[in-house]
């Protein structure tokens, strides 16, 4: 149920240019706020001046059949770069389906952390490099032989930590470290191949690259994801795909794991050789760019010194806190009483379409100067679907039957899933539309990945948040062995040893999902309206003072 999330949180393309930034230096000081200085050049303009020129010569505009080579290059590399994201989305399921504790499921939930933070390391991605092998080359290369040598160890090792042995239940922590890693890589390798795509294109085709960059990551996020649950279900590949039935699917999670390592491995070494990156920097250029990290972190903290900024990340940072149960938990709820995991993947497939058109739709009503409305007038709604999203837990395991789950009950899920969508996506198109209405220009690049960052670190820690405290919201009691409790794992396990059965008595995800919801309309009430007020601040409370 949280597909999207994930998919969503690398959107923009210029996210990284913070570490190219040239004179004038920026601050955001607002004492001096009739000083400011506003330098409308387009920063794409420095970026892509080294793709305009080969060999002193100017460059004849071309179309797209032209460059059909490269563009199909950084549509691969984004698929690479969502198959660990897809993996990583996958075991969540997995796990539950071993009946691991939610406390252990929060602790998985980190690896999902790092693309919501790679602003803090974008800078020296985007700045230190060996110029005799390529800007992007410097990281690209090594990021991915790094993804592949894990994906390669994890094909030796991953079964034997999720079965654990025997008694504790699977490794969560060297699982949650070897994933992290993964998802660490994968967002430097976005990073690398987001500044890549502005060079390695010519300027007439770098649009281009955000479709690239969209289709790419959300192709890899499928493969890693939904096709690979379905060809591991047994359920799925003896029903669709085969005449004799047998235990297995007809691919393992440690098959899958080594075969993307041998196409990281394999892929990363043809680019390192046949591919040549456009343009050629000096090493007075050089040093400029490496001065320019310091710089970006200063204006990074000039920014959010800001007291519009510094209100507005606020309310980024506690926005998502009542979508936070229905968002991280109703999933493994479903999969928890019974929903094949398969199924539940697969039910993102009808969305595709879905999530493609209503952007489209959504942003008619976002770009005039109240995006901040939609965001508004989306919130109770998807507030009020987190709480059908319970409802939908609660009802499930009475429609269980001896053969799975009758049609209707998926068509009511998907159902409540593409409702979920619209108003996520209202407010998802919303925020993206505001953070680019108020981004100051003489620092776009690093103002807007600001933002951005800021909107996806709000909804990944409530998250983390809401898995840990299912547990502990959680009332059980052993029935059938005298003296004895269902605390904690080891406890249950001994209620069971001893003949007894643990009974859930009140299930905390109703309790958590109640609480989040009262949260999410006391945040829509009272700053909800404090953020619809942000759309009247003068524009010049966005805006940045140029230091010459």
């Amino acid at each position: 149920m949280d597909v999207e999330r994930i998919v969503m949180e690398h959107s923009e393309l210029a996210k990284h240019t913070n570490g190219r930034q040239r004179k004038p230096f920026v601050t955001c000081d607002m004492k001096e706020e009739g000083s400011y200085h506003i330098d409308l050049e387009i920063e794409e303009e420095a970026l892509l001046q080294g793709s305009d020129k080969e060999d002193g010569r100017p460059k004849l505009p071309h179309g797209i059949r032209a460059e059909l080579s490269n563009v199909s290059l950084l549509l691969f590399l984004y698929v690479l770069q969502g198959i660990p994201l897809g993996l990583a989305g996958s075991i969540p399921l997995i796990m539950q389906s071993k009946s691991v504790s939610y406390k252990d499921q929060a602790y998985f939930s980190f690896v999902f952390w790092p693309f919501s933070l790679k602003l803090l390391w974008a800078p020296l991605v985007d700045a230190l490099y060996l110029r005799q092998f390529g800007r992007r080359k410097s990281w690209l290369v090594p990021t991915q032989y790094l993804l592949g040598l894990f994906m390669l160890y994890l094909s030796v090792t991953v079964d034997s930590l999720l079965e654990g042995d025997g008694h504790r239940g699977p490794d969560i922590l060297t699982i949650t470290a070897v994933f992290f890693m993964l998802t660490f890589l994968a967002a430097t390798q976005d990073i690398a191949v987001d500044g890549w795509a502005l060079t390695m294109l010519s300027r007439d085709n770098v649009g281009y690259a955000s479709t690239c960059n969209s289709v790419g990551q959300t192709a890899g996020y499928f493969l890693g994801n939904v096709l690979f649950l379905a060809l591991e279900s047994p359920d799925f590949c003896n029903k669709y795909l085969r005449f004799e039935p047998k235990a297995t699917g007809v691919v393992t999670l440690s098959d899958f794991m080594f075969f993307w390592g041998i196409v990281f491995l394999v892929s990363t070494t043809l680019v390192a050789i046949l591919k040549r990156e456009n343009c050629k920097q000096s090493k007075k250029k050089s040093r400029e760019e490496t001065q320019g990290v310091v710089d970006t972190y200063r204006q990074l903290f000039s920014i959010m010194k800001m007291p519009s900024v510094f209100t507005f990340c606020g309310l980024l940072l506690t926005a998502k806190i009542g979508f936070s149960a229905a968002d991280s938990v109703t999933g493994l709820k479903l999969v928890e009483a019974g929903v094949p995991k398969e199924q539940l993947a697969l039910l993102a497939v009808p969305m595709v379409p879905l999530q493609i058109v209503l952007p489209l739709i959504i942003s008619k009503y976002t770009a005039g100067p109240r995006p901040l409305d939609v965001f508004y007038k989306a919130f109770p709604f998807r507030l009020l679907i987190g709480l059908s999203y319970t409802l939908l837990v609660w009802w499930t395991p009475s429609v269980r039957q001896d053969g799975g789950f009758p049609v209707y009950y998926y068509a009511v899920v998907l159902l409540s899933y593409a409702v979920h969508q619209v108003t996520l996506y209202s407010m998802y198109v919303a925020l993206m539309a505001f953070n680019a209405r108020v981004s100051d220009p003489v620092i776009g690049g690093t103002y807007m990945t600001l933002l951005n960052t800021v909107t996806n670190l709000g909804g990944v820690w409530p998250s983390t948040l809401a898995l840990w405290l299912v547990d502990p919201l959680t009332s059980k009691e052993c029935q059938g062995a005298v003296g004895q409790s269902c605390v904690s794992p080891e406890e249950a396990g001994l209620c069971f040893r001893e003949g007894g059965i643990c009974v859930t008595l009140l299930d905390g995800y109703y309790v958590e999902s109640v609480v989040c919801v009262v949260i999410g309309f006391a945040w829509w009430f009272w700053l909800g309206k404090r953020m619809k007020h942000l759309q009247e601040e003068n524009p010049s409370a966005w805006q940045c003072q140029t230091v010459r």
